[in-house]
């Protein structure tokens, strides 16, 4: 019996791996939860799954939340709750599926404790990979990757020799906007943005997915997870998301993982790794789905991706700055105050007004990613 803490358990990772844990009763047992603010949400997961710990990060929502009968839970709040929950409660692996930078401190925690992170947040490898990989190795701890693309390439490599990678190829579906050129995207609404054709997902990373900005997140946390030179990571478009991410070896064979677009099936994997668990996932037919089409990215269209390159060549505190520049312009988007097409010129704008710290400890990303904020949310 492994215990599992799930850091996010309101957002769509989180409510995925609690669907497969609780087809998994006999395997695995649930001792703590996170969430921002939804503790309604938050009310039913403790009821069914009785964790020892809760942690929700509003302070006010936490107060409403100990109010109610919720038996033996304890609730925590804040940032403190938090790393209380990573750094000190009992589990196993620690499910990363929190949005954004908020989800680096806590999985630090876990990786500092030699733990087995299934991590879906993919921005604490954007911003801080090198810290993250030397702790990984000080400590033992595992990153099995939760993101379909880095699981499916995770999967392709698995009893594979490293020196005979040619190149990964990350897939992307081309978004909502794939059939859009560049002028339609200056007057693309909110709505039109978060219709994301395959995925269903949480509003951030869906504009991510728009964007293409999601897919150069990715690129910057392949590097990481996998130890390969940007050269030799290539982004396709695919948009039956089918084929889930492919490896190429130096003979010219080609590795691909395939499934129906369900985080289902990636999550469990991170869990039960290095078993398979048969469970009742929709199989995936061939003959049904018919056509598997791709296309090169249009690297103008799609300038987000341009840019996660070129901070992966710039290193330092740069992919920091481009994430967090792109959390705050993605927000202000949602919120009506910029258009779609204002997303890459603020991350562009952050780009050169930043400096640029190479070899930052934590304490200097946590600096960056503070200052990078300000200064985009003061643009008009």
């Amino acid at each position: 019996m492994k215990k599992v803490l799930i850091l996010g358990s309101s957002g769509s990772i989180g409510v995925n791996a609690l669907n497969v844990l609780r087809k998994l009763p006999e395997q695995f047992e649930v001792t703590a939860l996170t969430v921002n603010s939804q503790i309604n949400l938050l009310e039913k997961q403790i009821k069914e799954f009785q964790p020892k710990f809760a942690v929700v990060n509003d302070e006010s929502a936490a107060s409403d939340l100990r109010k109610r009968s919720i038996g033996n839970c304890k609730i925590l709040s804040g940032e403190e709750g938090l790393l209380h929950a990573a750094a000190e409660t009992e589990y196993d692996i620690l499910v990363g599926a929190m949005v954004g930078f908020a989800g680096l401190a806590p999985t630090i925690e876990a990786v500092k404790r030699g733990k087995r992170v299934a991590l879906a947040n993919k921005e604490t490898l954007v911003v801080a990979g090198q810290l993250i990989t030397d702790l990984t190795k000080k400590h033992g701890a595992e990153i099995i990757p939760v993101d379909s693309e880095h699981s499916a390439i995770f999967q392709c490599l698995t009893g594979e020799n490293k020196n005979s990678i040619k190149k990964i190829i990350l897939t992307a579906s081309g978004g909502p906007f794939l059939n859009k050129n560049m002028e339609d995207l200056k007057s693309v609404t909110v709505k039109e943005a978060l219709n994301h054709p395959n995925w269903k997902m949480g509003n951030k990373i869906t504009i991510d997915s728009a964007s293409m900005m999601n897919k150069g997140l990715e690129v910057i946390e392949a590097h990481w997870l996998f130890g390969i030179e940007k050269e030799n990571i290539e982004v396709i478009i695919h948009p039956q998301s089918i084929i889930h991410s492919m490896v190429e070896f130096v003979d010219g064979s080609i590795k691909a993982q395939l499934g129906l677009p369900d985080m289902k099936l990636p999550i469990q994997y991170a869990l039960t790794y290095p078993e398979r668990i048969q469970v009742d996932f929709p199989p995936t037919s061939l003959t049904k789905i018919g056509t598997l089409t791709f296309f090169e990215p249009d690297f103008d269209k799609y300038e987000c991706l341009r840019l996660a390159y070129r901070v992966l060549t710039e290193g330092g505190t740069a992919p920091c700055v481009l994430n967090a520049a792109n959390e705050v312009a993605v927000e202000k988007f949602l919120k009506g105050k910029i258009n779609f097409s204002a997303i890459p010129k603020y991350i562009s704008m952050a780009l050169e007004k930043m400096e640029n710290h190479i070899s930052p400890d934590l304490n200097a990303i946590f600096e960056c990613d503070k200052e990078t904020r300000k200064f985009v949310k003061s643009l008009a």
